[in-house]
């Protein structure tokens, strides 16, 4: 049985439920909590990091793709080109981790002369040799003295829970700006949101995966930390460039596990929202800017490999919101396809949780 038809029942059940409540509070003009667009001449935004005193792009730079081990190979060059392009459009937020292959050595490269004008997260993902000395290595790497934001790539529990002091520790000695943590449910939101020393946190938040952000949105509003939302294009799908029969040959990609049914099923689904390019003017303009849409969102980081996507990413999509019209009738199409998280398997897949 597929992983969609487990998750169905409990997930609508849900999803009905986050629909009344939505609507509920749409009606009393209250916790939508909607970010209005710009001008559309007005280019990259910047948004409070929460409570940090820093301010954001509103579109960071995902280099999870330049490193060459998740999304097919990439060029040294042209991903070098593509954080000069996004520079150049007003991008000043990177989010990268050690296990994103070449990613923080390429980054390294590129901040030398430029670190200043970058804030730059990466993640501790567990490895053998503990937090700190990880740490230590990837600022060898990124060729600085500190990072901007320093997370967790999952919310530790149990005999893992010490990784909170040592993050505090290692913010205390000035390795790290900040600290925030990767999250995979609204459990996690919750667990976290009661942390006071933990100043953001990174969720899943598409068109595709509502839940866990939606779920939590009032609590997320109350808490007040920065939010960082990745996998806005839900791995390139939400592009709207694939086919049912598209395929993933390169072992390199991680889409290349996927089956035909799956791809199948995840292309139909994005075809369901094809509505929303009228508004958007692109598939792409529209997926980045539904969580765009939400005040409570400091960045949404796409992946980028290349200047073309540069453009698109940091040229196309900043200043723009979608509709309140336009977000309740994405929530109407979410219950109807019983949409929910699929993010708890992904991890362990790959390897970063039990």
């Amino acid at each position: 049985m597929k992983r969609r038809a487990l998750l169905g029942g409990a997930l609508g059940v849900a999803a009905v439920a986050g629909a009344g409540a939505w609507r509920a509070r749409r009606n009393a003009k209250e916790a939508l909590h909607w970010m209005p667009p710009a001008a559309p001449s007005s280019g990259m935004r910047y948004r409070a990091f929460g409570r940090t005193g820093l301010k954001v792009s509103e579109v960071g730079f995902g280099s999870w793709g330049i490193g060459g081990k998740s999304y097919g190979a990439a060029d040294r060059e042209e991903s070098l080109r593509a954080l000069a392009r996004a520079e150049e459009l007003g991008c000043n937020f990177v989010d990268s981790a050690k296990v994103y292959g070449d990613s923080e050595a390429i980054l390294g490269d590129f901040l030398k002369e430029r670190r200043s004008r970058w804030i730059v997260a990466t993640k501790f993902s567990g490895q053998n040799e503990g937090m700190t000395a990880t740490l230590e290595s990837q600022l060898r790497t990124l060729q600085t003295d500190a990072v901007d934001l320093y997370q967790l790539h999952w919310l530790p529990r149990g005999k893992d829970a010490g990784m909170f002091d040592e993050l505090a520790r290692l913010k205390k000695a000035g390795k790290a700006r900040f600290v925030g943590v990767s999250l995979y449910s609204a459990e996690d939101i919750a667990d976290v949101l009661a942390r006071p020393d933990i100043d953001s946190f990174q969720v899943a938040f598409s068109l595709l995966d509502p839940d866990p952000f939606m779920a939590k949105l009032a609590a997320i509003h109350a808490g007040g930390k920065a939010v960082i939302v990745r996998s806005a294009l839900r791995e390139g799908f939400l592009t709207g460039k694939f086919k049912r029969d598209s395929k993933f040959p390169d072992p390199l990609d991680q889409r290349h596990e996927l089956t035909a049914a799956e791809i199948a099923d995840t292309v139909d689904r994005v075809e369901r929202f094809r509505f929303l390019e009228k508004e958007a003017g692109s598939m792409v303009a529209a997926a980045a800017r539904y969580p765009l849409s939400f005040a409570e969102v400091a960045t949404v980081i796409l992946g980028t490999k290349s200047v073309k996507q540069a453009d698109s990413n940091f040229g196309e999509v900043p200043g723009g919101t979608l509709s309140l019209a336009a977000l309740d009738e994405i929530r109407t199409t979410q219950v109807d396809l019983s949409l929910g998280s699929r993010w708890p398997r992904m991890l362990r897949r790959w390897g970063l949780a039990p």
